[in-house]
This record gives C-alpha cells, structure tokens and sequence, in this order.
C-alpha cells in the first residue's frame, strides 16, 4: 500500500471515496495514514523527506512478520521427487515437510499444496505430476449444444452442458442448464459436489466470467499496472459454503485444465453425440436421458486397468472427500419490483401473485435457486416456488385474488381488453378470448392481453387484425410470442415489396380524335326520306 501517496491525497483535501477509488485501497488504509499523520507529526512540507526505511517502521507490514514464523518447503526438490517417482505424492511431501524439527510452524495440507501449484506455475513445470485422490475438481463448459423444444409454444431454447470431473479417478458429472450465467453456474456446483457426494479440497475452473474477473491496479497519474485475477464474490461465497479453494487455471495455459478438456471431449463423443438426434421437450426430460448415458460412462465403460470410473472412485477417493454442509448452497440476489395492475410481479419472465391490495407498491424481492420471497418493509407478504423453463407462466395463490377484478380500482378486467380488440377487428377479439380463456386464473392473463393490444396494436395496428387472422386460420397457438413473429414477417414482406406504383391506363383517350371527325358527320335529316340535295 502506497501510504505516501495516500498522505499526499490527505494534504490535497481528497475525500476518502476519492482515495479510496484512486489508490484501490480501503478506508481502514486511509484511518491509518490519517491517524500516523497526527501520532507523527507528519505534514505536507515534511512528507517528501521521509524515507522508505522510516515508511516502514510507521506502517509495518505484520505479513512479513507471519511468513518468517513459517518453515518454507523446498518444493523444488518436491517437484524432482514427484517427477522421478510416480507414486509419490504431495501427501507424502507433505507429512515429510511436517516432520522437519526446525522450530518453526508448518503449513497446512491445503496450503502446501496451494504455495506447490504456485511454484510449479512460477518455474514452468511440464512433467506430468500425478493427481492425488479428493484433492481437485476441474469444471467447465462444453462446446457443444442441444435444442430443447416447448411442446406447448414450440420454442426452441438451446442447452448448455456443464462438466466436472475429479482427475484420480476420472469420475465425470454432466448436466444441461438454460443458460451459463452465475446462478446456473453456481447451481451446477452444487449438483456436481453432490452428486460426487462429498467436497474436494480445491475447485479449478476455467477463466470464465462466472468465475473470475480482472482487477486492473489503479495509480494516480500512470496508465496501465498489473492485473490481479479475482474470483467473483457469488463464485467465493459458494467455496466459503463448502469449505474449500477456487484455484483458477492461467489465461492462455490449456495444460492447467488439460485434464478437464479431455474429460469435456468424452461428454461430447459419448453423451452429446449420442443424443443430438433425439427430440426433447423439457429440460428434465435431457437430463434425465443424460443421466442414463453418464451412468454408462462412469459404470460400464472400462479403462485400460480393467475397472471402471465409479469403482476406482468407490474403492479410492469417494472417503477422502469433506463430507457435505448440512444445507444446500444457494445464490440469493435481490431486486425491486413494482405490483402490476394484475396483481402479480414479473421476475426473469415469470409472474407471482401478491396480495391485490398492494397493486402499484415496489416490493423487495429475495430469489434464490428454488424460492422467491416478496417483502413488503419488513414484512414477508408472499412466498413462491421459483419458476423456471417456458417464459410467461404464473405463479398465484388463492388467498391473493380479488373478490371480482372489475369492482378493484386500477385492475383490468375481461371487458376492458375485449372493447379495445374491437376497434382492430373480429379476429383480434378471438384471440384475445382464447388468452384469457386459456388462463387458470382469467387475471393471469392480463399482461400477454395488453402487450397484443397496447404493444402490436400501437406499433402495427395495420397488421393485428390480418395476423390474428392468419393465426387463426392455420390452428396456431393464441399468444403474444406468435402474433409478434408473424407481424414481423408480414412487416418484412411487406418492407420488401415497397410502395404500391398504380397501373397506366390501357384505354386510349379518343377526345381529340373525336372533336376532328365531328365535322364530317352528316345531320340526320340527311338521310331522311325525301331529303335534300
């Protein structure tokens, strides 16, 4: 910590936010050099001429202190033995390590191997190093993916496969997730560990954006600094939860990971590949096929010293394992939601009813993994199941309806979307009925009935009326999701055809032609009987 500088800052009237945001330090930094200036004497006039020496004595760094009561290992002669002999492991190394009389402390088994991994980063180390049973898992992503379809709405979503394997035994855990963000992540940890039924001593991830991040080194006045890998703070607290390290793999080093990108192309070939020609439509309904073939990989297949994953992991690594915390970990994130006119708040497109006499309120919303807490002040006013998979669907307690929806100020009602469907057409009031028909609950509803009318009927009141039609001819399925494609199809073809050009007229205009030829036309007493020269 450059507590100069943060001196300086002092002098120069910064805010301790400001310092704090300049220097990346903490306001604990910021007390300390304040308090040093008055226990010191220290001002502005005086701060250049103090030296480095005298820094330290002012600010010591009590680390230092705590490493040199610390006996350090000589891993260069640990990595030699390793790579001499296949059966040493880093247990061994380390029970050698602690039974050295030297008078000072020894590092734990965790930490020995963290500082040994650190070493063998620093120095280069090629040589292929034997993998000690329950010491790591090593997560991913696959590549590849696989389409899930709604068998109600027809909508494709694709699936994303997270693998984890432990590198002793090869044993190898998959399962498809909607998406790679950080509770699906997340989540996937928490399936994998129990699935392996017990928590190794450290977790290698990749780089990715769930798993770390860099933190550039802020100075004032300099461009550039060093970048400091850092997990994120959803990634760490699930490690504090099961009690153990994240241990990312280096940017730009696949050897790091070689071990799970090996594991990633055996779920690609064996499961992925596999399935890619079956029809799925649900989420449970992969996994559950998943499941099957990852039995087969862990159980049947046999590896060339004649026994399976699941039997070198049962005889050799499944009792080295932490045993599981008593409860799940689960990613709690919060967010303000406002209660719409139906009653029901929208939450990562899903919909949970609350009390309707707090419509228009901004409740505070808990969501974990399975479960979503509405929170009015400081009290709890509903509790849901958290939904997932197909967008649009509700969650709604009976006790949260209202007596008759018409007779609640500020609520829609059956009639209200019905009058404002016909102003576009006949074919717009049946697929307005089937929504609302459709519903469990009519107020359920309200929502995809106002994105047709308010929404497509504003931006494409032309096109509403013959989209309903279309819709309804060929049997579809009444929502918004579908009168939106097909509008913008329309929309489309229509951008293509451009303006209407009106036809030339193919009749002649005879007017003039007419006008000469009256002159030669005779009277009709002409050709009267009897008529004149």
């Amino acid at each position: 910590m450059d507590y100069r500088r943060i001196m300086q800052m002092l002098f120069d009237g910064y805010t301790y936010t400001e310092i704090t945001a300049a220097m990346n330090c903490s306001r604990r930094d910021i007390s300390a050099a304040k308090k040093a200036i008055d226990s010191h004497q220290i001002t502005a006039q005086n701060l250049a001429g103090i030296t480095h020496a005298r820094l330290v004595e002012i600010f010591p760094d009590r680390r230092k202190v705590i490493s040199s009561n610390y006996s350090e290992p000589d891993f260069a002669l640990v990595a030699e033995q390793l790579q001499r002999n296949r059966f040493f492991t880093l247990q061994q190394a380390w029970v050698k390590y602690t039974d050295l009389d030297d008078g000072l402390r020894k590092y734990g088994y965790s930490q020995f191997c963290s500082k040994f991994h650190q070493h063998a980063r620093t120095h280069d180390l090629v040589a292929t190093l034997q993998h000690e049973p329950g010491k790591a898992m090593f997560v991913d992503w696959a590549g590849p993916t696989l389409t899930v379809v709604d068998a109600v709405t027809g909508e494709q979503f694709k699936a994303f496969f997270f693998v984890a394997s432990l590198p002793f035994s090869s044993m190898v855990f998959t399962k498809a997730f909607a998406n790679m963000r950080q509770d699906a992540w997340n989540q996937a940890h928490a399936d994998a560990l129990e699935f392996f039924g017990g928590v190794p001593q450290m977790i290698v991830p990749d780089n990715a954006k769930t798993a770390t991040h860099f933190r550039q080194e802020r100075r004032t006045g300099a461009k550039g600094g060093a970048r400091e890998v850092v997990v994120t703070k959803s990634y760490a607290a699930l490690a504090d939860h099961y009690g153990t390290a994240i241990v990312p793999a280096r940017p730009g080093k696949p050897r790091d990971k070689a071990h799970v990108e090996r594991m990633v192309q055996v779920i690609e070939t064996m499961i992925l590949g596999y399935l890619a020609d079956a029809d799925f439509e649900s989420f449970e309904q992969l996994n559950e096929a998943v499941q099957d073939r990852l039995e087969h990989v862990n159980s049947k297949v046999h590896r060339t010293n004649g026994i399976s994953r699941a039997e070198l992991f049962a005889s050799s690594e499944k009792s080295l394992l932490r045993p599981l915390p008593p409860h799940r970990f689960e990613q709690v994130e919060y967010k303000q939601l406002k209660v719409g006119p139906n009653y029901h708040v929208h939450c990562d497109y899903q919909y949970y009813s609350v009390p309707y006499q707090l419509v228009g309120r901004t409740l505070s919303t808990q969501l974990t993994q399975t479960k979503v807490t509405l929170i009015d002040g400081t009290l709890v006013v509903a509790e849901h199941p958290r939904l997932g998979g197909r967008r649009g669907q509700h969650s709604t307690l009976e006790a949260h309806i209202p007596p008759q929806h018409k007779d609640v100020s500020g609520l829609w009602s059956r009639e209200w979307f019905i009058a404002h469907a016909q102003s576009f057409g006949p074919a717009t009031v049946d697929v307005i009925t089937v929504v609302l028909d459709r519903a469990v609950v009519e107020a359920q509803a309200f929502v995809e009935c106002r994105n047709i009318v308010k929404g497509l009927g504003v931006k494409h009141r032309s096109l509403l009326e013959p989209a309903c039609e279309y819709l309804l001819e060929r049997g579809g399925y009444s929502s918004y999701s579908g009168l939106k494609r097909i509008i913008a199809t329309m929309a489309h073809e229509e951008k293509q055809r451009g303006p209407a050009v009106p036809v030339p007229e193919a009749a002649k205009d005879l007017s003039a032609e007419s006008e000469r030829l009256r002159e030669f036309v005779r009277a009709p007493g002409y050709y009267s009987m009897g008529g004149g020269q």
